[in-house]
């Protein structure tokens, strides 16, 4: 993890984000969450990397089942955005009620705004999706 990060910042070599997505992949691979958070981020938005949704899902997702509150979040925005999965304010809500209660702030943000666009059904719904989840240790999740 620590070569991709120095790869992907240019700290102490010239940047270079294959080289660091490389190495993130590596990591990953081997069970690393926050190169598994990484290389889904870069694979999201391309960056350096030629974009692929379906691969950054799959990163986010295993980054995310093992507690990493960025991972559990990007994933609430990917279901939020639609991009890679089919658009669904439930399951973004969960994953954004999952990362707040997680202690990222920003999603605890997205979440009540998302909130103002859906039932107070669907609202129930979603909270009860998150305590499944979260009390399955992740493996009940709604997909």
């Amino acid at each position: 993890t620590r070569l991709a990060f120095m790869y992907d910042y240019g700290e102490g070599v010239e940047e270079d984000k294959i080289l660091a997505s490389k190495w993130y992949r590596a990591s990953s691979e081997a069970g690393n969450i926050d190169s598994q958070y990484r290389l889904a981020f870069m694979l999201a938005t391309g960056l350096g990397i030629p974009e692929d949704d379906t691969e950054a899902l799959k990163w986010y997702r295993l980054s995310a089942k093992q507690g990493n509150k960025y991972a559990q979040s990007s994933l609430g925005v990917m279901y939020y955005n639609g991009n890679g999965v089919l658009k669904d304010n439930l399951t973004a809500h969960m994953w954004f009620n999952i990362a707040s209660a997680n202690g990222y702030k920003k999603a605890g943000e997205w979440r009540e705004g998302l909130e103002e666009s859906m039932t107070p059904g669907a609202i129930e719904k979603a909270t009860a999706m998150a305590r499944e989840c979260m009390m399955s240790e992740y493996k009940n999740c709604g997909y």
